[in-house]
């Protein structure tokens, strides 16, 4: 694979999660809407402008550390990004679709684990990289916080 084409597959597998992702949510379901959520649940629309940025991070480091790492660290870092976007995609059916708080808080938090290994290998290759990654981690732990407050109080 060319190192063009590997800015190209990181960028794919984020649109692709985040069209999944998107298509799968679900905020004004009469389940969802019924909710009790916790006083910091951030409003509405912060969702979309959050994870629209996040998704531009995730690609773009993805790709920086696929087309600078050596052979091992770019095998290493697409296998560990693929389980990531993989675990992000997730997220949303099983909340939204399946109504399993406690298990969405579960998977957001092997989530956050996921994410925070990528910003340790993207760290071994490309410190803006890791730094584009920081936020992403920061915000599943939070999401994660937020998915257990959800289930703790339905």
């Amino acid at each position: 694979m060319s190192r063009t084409s590997d800015r190209v597959a990181a960028a794919a597998l984020a649109v692709g999660s985040a069209v999944v992702g998107g298509l799968a949510t679900d905020p004004s379901s009469r389940w969802f809407a019924q909710l009790d959520k916790p006083s910091f649940y951030p409003p509405p629309q912060a969702f979309g402008i959050v994870w629209t940025a996040l998704y531009t991070g995730i690609a773009w480091a993805g790709g920086e550390v696929l087309a600078k790492g050596d052979a091992q660290q770019r095998h290493d870092f697409g296998q560990a990004y693929a389980v990531n976007l993989a675990l992000n995609t997730a997220w949303t059916p099983i909340f939204f679709r399946a109504h399993r708080p406690w298990l969405a808080t579960l998977e957001s938090a092997a989530l956050t684990a996921s994410t925070v290994d990528l910003v340790r290998r993207a760290d071994q290759v490309s410190r803006p990289a890791a730094a584009a990654l920081v936020p992403y981690a920061a915000w599943t732990a939070f999401a994660t916080v937020l998915s257990g407050a959800i289930a703790r109080r339905n």
